[in-house]
């Protein structure tokens, strides 16, 4: 499997977990000139953009830890445009999480960053 084969397995445990919580999935893979977000939702009147992150060991850090200040940066940009595309108002709340995967164990950070 490649790493896009990969990621996608990845992503999909963390949307069939996020379903489980309650959580409706919108949106995977958006993407746009800004950059890109894994998975847009709904929970509780907050629209959710979700960063999924999967490392198989710690040998190259923990998965959250590659969500990084410049990563975080695209992903507001992208979801500022995903706002304005969709003609959501600027007041809706949101949330950016991220779904981090460390072998099997998946770790879901509310309000990450």
């Amino acid at each position: 499997m490649n790493k896009r084969q990969v990621g996608s397995e990845y992503e999909t445990r963390a949307a069939q977990y996020m379903q489980g919580q309650g959580m409706e999935i919108l949106e995977r893979n958006y993407r746009c000139r800004q950059g890109e977000v894994d998975i847009i939702a709904r929970e509780e009147g907050y629209l959710l953009f979700v960063e999924v992150k999967y490392r198989k060991d710690l040998q190259k850090g923990y998965p959250a830890e590659a969500v990084t200040l410049a990563k975080q940066k695209r992903i507001r940009q992208a979801a500022r445009y995903y706002l304005y595309e969709h003609h959501m108002p600027e007041e809706i709340p949101v949330r950016f999480d991220v779904a981090a995967i460390l072998g099997e164990e998946l770790q879901y950070i509310r309000n990450a960053f």
